[in-house]
C-alpha cells in the first residue's frame, strides 16, 4: 500500500519545482495524481499531464456529480481532485505512493475525506511549504512572468490566509535555498514512505 503525499503552499513558493524533483528521482514509485483546473494552460503545459483541462460548466457538471474528493473556486478559476483518480491509483497493489499538489483548503477538504475513507485512512500526509518572507514570495512571483501586478498582489493576499491555516499540516517545510529546501523534503518523504511500508 503506497502513501499519499500532500504538498502545499502559497502560490509561487516553489512547489512544482519541488514535486518534480520528487517524481525525477523516485520515479520508480512515485507517480503524480494530475488533478482538473478550468484555468487556461501556461505556456509549455500538456492537457492530462500537467492537469486536465475542463472548461467551467463540464467542472461544475462533474461537481453535482460528486466526482471530486475536493475542489476550490481560486483566483476566478476552479481546481479538483477527482475521487475515481486518487482511489483507483492507491488501491492498485502495483501503485505505488502518490504525490499531489493541491492549495491548501484542498489540503485540508483531502485530509477529512481521507478519514472516512478505508482506502486513504492513516496514509495521506501534508506538507506546507512556508515563504521566508512576503518579498521572497512576491519576487517568485515576478519572475514567473505568468501574472501582472494586480494579480500577484491578489496573489500575495491569498498566502498570507493560507500562511494561518499552517497548523494543519504534517510538515511544515520552511522555504529558503531551494537545494535545502528539496533535501527536507525527500527526507520527509521517505520518512512517510518507509513507515507506510513497514506495516505491509
Amino acid at each position: 500500500m503506497g502513501v499519499v503525499f500532500v504538498i502545499s503552499g502559497p502560490a509561487g513558493v516553489g512547489k512544482t519545482t519541488l514535486c518534480d524533483r520528487l517524481i525525477g528521482e523516485f520515479s520508480d514509485k512515485v507517480k503524480r495524481i494530475v488533478t482538473v483546473t478550468t484555468r487556461k494552460p501556461r505556456t509549455g503545459e500538456v492537457n492530462g499531464q500537467d492537469y486536465h483541462f475542463l472548461s467551467k460548466d463540464e467542472f461544475l457538471e462533474r461537481v453535482n456529480q460528486g466526482a471530486f474528493i475536493e475542489y476550490e473556486c481560486v483566483h476566478d478559476n476552479f481546481y479538483g481532485t477527482l475521487k475515481e483518480t486518487v482511489i483507483s491509483e492507491i488501491e492498485d497493489p502495483e501503485g505505488g505512493d502518490l504525490l499531489l499538489n493541491i492549495d491548501v483548503n484542498g489540503a485540508s477538504s483531502l485530509k477529512q475525506f481521507a478519514e472516512t475513507n478505508h482506502s486513504l485512512k492513516g496514509v495521506v500526509f501534508s506538507v506546507f511549504v512556508n515563504p521566508s518572507s512576503m518579498e521572497q514570495l512576491r519576487e517568485r512571483l515576478r519572475n514567473r512572468g505568468s501574472d501582472d501586478s494586480a494579480e500577484i498582489e491578489k496573489r500575495l493576499k491569498t498566502a498570507g490566509a493560507e500562511i494561518e491555516r499552517i497548523d494543519h499540516f504534517d510538515f511544515v517545510l520552511p522555504s529558503g535555498d531551494r537545494e535545502q529546501d528539496y533535501e527536507k523534503l525527500r527526507e520527509f518523504y521517505q520518512e512517510c514512505s518507509s513507515s507506510s511500508q513497514s506495516e505491509d
